[in-house]
């Protein structure tokens, strides 16, 4: 089996231990590919996928020269996901992000929505703040004012204070995002992408080493699970 075709989940007693455990990465989802070349690349899409922005304008954070790539799946609304960013992502960030050693990539994995669609809803206007140049300080405002899990406090109302304590400067421009649904089909293909790769929490990590197989970090990880990854890739 090509060793593309592996993402490795490998926690155990919230520690990574490579080979405990793979999940078959296919876009399809079904059946086996035909041939090795199809499968390989299908495989190939998928790490482009993962390794590239959702849009030009919500860009990776740190070196595209980075031996390490983190990709986070998450929903807007996640216990788990606020948690980790208030209590983990900042020092990870000043550590290895703006060192230069990881490079960092989040993606929408909404899977905390009900029928308002709250959680696509705030993962949509991430987008439409990023058409401004505010992708990552809009995704940072809405953790800070994280309030639960489907308890209301995801509105329009809401989206566009958000926007607004972002420094958004056309604010019509920002609503006539949200109303046209413009990035619905983004956050939609996030989520279509997670399922894909096996992905059923948030927030969930893929870790990607230059040489090695992608490897799953699920949950929310403590400060010292993701040093002791890193560490180790470039001890290798």
């Amino acid at each position: 089996m090509p060793t593309k075709t592996l993402i490795i989940a490998s926690i155990a007693a919230g520690v990574i231990v490579a080979g405990i455990a793979a999940a078959l990465v296919m876009l399809s989802g079904n059946a086996a590919p035909a041939t090795d070349k199809s499968h390989d690349s299908q495989n190939d899409q998928i790490l482009k996928q993962l390794k590239s922005p959702s849009i030009g304008n919500a860009p990776a954070l740190g070196s595209d020269d980075a031996k390490v790539t983190i990709v986070e799946f998450g929903d807007y609304q996640c216990t788990w996901c606020h948690r980790w960013h208030e209590g983990t992502k900042g020092t990870l960030m000043a550590d290895y992000v703006e060192t230069g050693k990881v490079r960092f990539l989040f993606k929408d994995f909404p899977i905390n929505d009900l029928s308002d669609r709250a959680s696509s809803l705030a993962a949509e206007a991430s987008y439409c703040a990023a058409d401004q140049g505010k992708y990552w300080e809009y995704h940072d405002e809405v953790y800070s004012n994280w309030e639960g899990e489907n308890t209301g406090w995801v509105t329009r109302a809401s989206l566009e204070q958000f926007a607004e304590n972002t420094g958004v400067q056309d604010m019509e421009k920002f609503s006539d995002c949200l109303d046209s649904g413009r990035y619905a089909g983004l956050v939609g293909d996030n989520y279509k992408l997670a399922r894909t790769v096996g992905l059923d929490a948030t927030p969930s990590f893929i870790v990607l080493i230059d040489g090695e197989d992608p490897q799953l970090m699920r949950g929310a990880h403590p400060y010292s699970t993701f040093e002791r990854v890193i560490n180790d890739a470039y001890a290798s």
